[in-house]
C-alpha cells in the first residue's frame, strides 16, 4: 500500500528514498514555485497530494505514514505562511482509490464494506482545490474520512480496530 519494505529490510537508503520522493520533493517544488509567483506578483494555487495516511497510521506503512503526516503539517503551515500572497496552497488527500496507483497495484484486501473512489473522483478534487482555494479536500468515502479522524484523536482505539480487522495480514499478503 505504502510501498514499505518489510522492517527488517528497512535501510538508511530506502528511508532517505520515501523522505525524498513524497516529502522533500513538494517542499522544494512548492517553494520555489510560491517564491517565483509572488516575486512575479502572479497569483497561483499549490496542490499537494497527501493521503487519509497522513491522518492515521496503519501497520506496514510506516515511512509513508511519516511522510504524508509531514506532508500535511507543511501543506497547512505553508498555507497559512502563504495568505494574502495570491498563492494558495491546498492538500487532496485521498483514501483507497481503484483501478489505478498504489493502492490498485498492490493488491491489498480490504475489509468487507470499506469502499474506494475512482482516479476520475481525485481529478475532481485537484480541480475543486484549484479552483476554490480550500485547506484541505478529501477524497474518500464519509466513513472512511471518520476512521481516519478518528486515527488522529484516539491513535490507540484505531490501532485496536485495525487489529480487530487483521489489517497487518491483509498488507502482508
Amino acid at each position: 500500500m505504502g510501498a514499505d519494505p518489510a522492517l527488517a529490510d528497512l535501510t538508511e537508503e530506502s528511508i532517505d528514498f520515501s523522505i525524498d520522493v513524497n516529502l522533500r520533493a513538494p517542499i522544494v517544488l512548492s517553494h520555489r514555485y510560491a517564491t517565483a509567483r509572488i516575486e512575479a506578483g502572479r497569483p497561483g494555487q499549490i496542490v499537494l497530494v497527501g493521503s487519509l495516511a497522513g491522518l492515521a497510521a496503519s501497520p506496514g506503512t510506516r515511512m509513508y505514514n511519516a511522510t504524508k503526516f509531514g506532508l500535511r503539517g507543511f501543506a497547512l503551515s505553508f498555507r497559512q505562511e502563504l495568505e494574502g500572497t495570491g498563492v494558495g496552497c491546498t492538500l487532496v488527500a485521498p483514501g483507497f482509490i481503484r483501478d489505478a496507483g498504489m493502492f490498485a497495484d498492490g493488491g491489498v484486501e480490504l475489509p468487507p464494506g470499506v469502499r474506494t473512489k475512482s482516479p476520475a473522483d481525485v481529478a475532481a478534487g485537484v480541480v475543486r482545490a484549484i479552483t476554490h482555494n480550500p485547506m484541505e479536500v478529501y477524497v474518500s468515502p464519509a466513513e472512511l474520512r471518520l476512521a481516519s479522524t478518528l486515527g488522529t484523536v484516539a491513535p490507540a482505539l484505531s490501532a485496536l480496530v485495525q487489529r480487530k480487522l487483521k489489517v497487518t495480514e491483509r498488507i502482508d499478503r
